[in-house]
């Protein structure tokens, strides 16, 4: 399917971005990194939601991200951890009423599809006759992610919406923004904001806390004093700036 039919639409469409937050820790990081892009005045008016705990089958424990989701997104997301189809009914609404209004729904799978598959259906029942495969957009830049999501779920996402694989976010110059950095330690100097500081420490405080601990992914760029915000290349894509090189150029454009 020709996924660049339509382009996002600020006045009417609807962004998800969907964390699985296990076990690897830049779900962190991407999360703090989505609220400084939303900061900027060009998509302060963007209509998006966040979910947290949309991961697939992969073992190992999750990092609870509640406090800095809260931080970060207030109203704005869904804690699918505990109650993936208390999440699911939580977002379908925003969905239906996106949908329903003419507008389109893209979906960053910060993760896995499982979740994806699961608000898909749900919105298939109430609203039989929208085709979801022209009106619901997922976005998907990692192989593992796919490896580690259901397989019947990932099949349906990919059969039931506009299914959109990028370059790896983890890599620079491929096409997409590379936002996996060992080497940037600026922060600070980057990030004046009050209120995006005190989002990007907490957001650091818990990788550095949960990162590769009682068997989590150890995310080395992280473990160096670095960042890794590789989901938001999913983001970036939709929102059409890609031609971010790096996360220098990220914090250059977009960090007060």
């Amino acid at each position: 399917m020709d996924s660049k039919v339509r382009t996002f639409n600020k006045g009417k469409d609807l962004l998800l971005v969907q964390f699985d937050c296990k076990t690897d820790v830049d779900d962190l990081q991407t999360a703090a990194a989505l609220a400084t892009l939303l900061s900027d005045s060009n998509f302060t008016n963007i209509n998006y939601h966040a979910v947290a705990g949309t991961y697939g089958m992969q073992e190992g424990l999750y990092v609870p991200p509640n406090d800095l989701f809260q931080l970060a997104f207030g109203k704005h997301w869904t804690d699918a951890h505990n109650n993936m189809k208390g999440a699911v009914e939580k977002v379908k609404p925003l969905v239906i009423k996106t949908l329903s209004k003419n507008g389109h729904v893209w979906i960053a799978d910060a993760g896995q599809s499982d979740f994806s598959a699961e608000l898909v259906k749900a919105v298939q029942k109430d609203l039989p006759k929208i085709k979801t495969s022209k009106r619901i957009h997922v976005v998907q830049h990692a192989d593992w992610n796919e490896e580690v999501t259901t397989p019947e779920k990932l099949d349906f996402v990919k059969q039931n919406t506009n299914y959109i694989k990028i370059p790896d976010g983890n890599g620079v110059g491929n096409g997409t923004p590379g936002f996996r950095s060992p080497d940037f330690n600026r922060l600070d100097d980057e990030i004046t904001n009050p209120k995006l500081k005190k989002i990007w420490q907490l957001a650091i405080d818990l990788s550095n806390r949960y990162n590769g601990k009682e068997g989590r992914y150890l995310n080395e760029a992280i473990a160096a004093g670095g960042l890794d915000f590789s989901d938001l290349s999913e983001v970036c894509w939709i929102l059409g700036i890609n031609n971010i090189k790096d996360t220098e150029q990220f914090f250059d454009l977009y960090a007060n």
